[in-house]
């Protein structure tokens, strides 16, 4: 039998944020939500897959919502790569949060909204259509599956096209930054953020790559 020669070598992470919704630029909450790209984040997607077409990159996993489908899809295109699907990419889900702007969310759930507002990472969210999860179920199900896919192609780079609550997971676990305190750097649509996974950590390479982005991209999560 042969041996795998890249075992134990370090697997490079491209992760990045789906492209636009109509919902990201109404600022209403996605989560599990399953959500088209608009016109704007289609032409994102386009654009992402361009800048892409002459990378190194030997797999192609999407969360299964339509939004990230679509963005990786638009990176597949070019390269002939069949992409792996995995519900453990997906946004936080926000339970009865999901599909209301956050000024109806301070109006309807007033001490939810505050508990989220001041990083209360363990607060229980209200039951909507679908069960919410609280931050630190959300970093644990999402740091597991991006380690998991690291574990699963050493040696090799891996795209992983997820929501902005997977990426803001990451940066924390790179940098080591506490799960409560607040998100002060910007997570970006259609944007590439470079990782190395090796001996079971994540270290930043850049972030919030958008050069390949005309006009300015939405920061938001969704």
């Amino acid at each position: 039998m042969l041996l795998n020669d890249k075992a134990g070598l370090p697997a490079t992470i491209l992760l990045i944020r789906h492209g636009e919704t109509a919902w990201n630029a109404d600022k209403r909450l996605q989560g599990h939500l399953d959500i088209a790209l608009n016109a704007e984040g289609e032409r994102q997607a386009a654009l992402l897959g361009a800048a892409l077409a002459s990378e190194p990159i030997d797999h192609i996993v999407s969360s299964d919502l339509l939004r990230a489908r679509q963005t990786a899809e638009a990176i597949a295109r070019r390269r002939g790569l069949a992409i792996g699907i995995d519900r453990a990419l997906r946004e936080r889900c926000y339970g009865g949060f999901e599909g209301l702007l956050y000024s109806e969310i301070a109006s309807r759930f007033p001490l939810e909204f505050a508990a989220w507002q001041a990083r209360d990472v363990d607060a229980a969210l209200p039951l909507g259509a679908n069960r919410g999860e609280s931050f630190r179920q959300f970093f644990g199900r999402t740091m597991r599956a991006i380690m998991a896919h690291a574990a699963a192609h050493p040696g090799q780079t891996i795209a992983l096209v997820a929501h902005g609550g997977v990426l803001e997971c990451a940066y924390r676990a790179a940098l080591g930054l506490p799960l409560e305190t607040p998100r002060d750097f910007k997570v970006l649509n259609a944007s590439v953020n470079r990782f190395v996974a090796e001996q079971g950590r994540l270290r930043l390479l850049s972030w919030g790559e958008v050069a390949h982005l005309q006009p300015a991209v939405l920061d938001d999560i969704g």
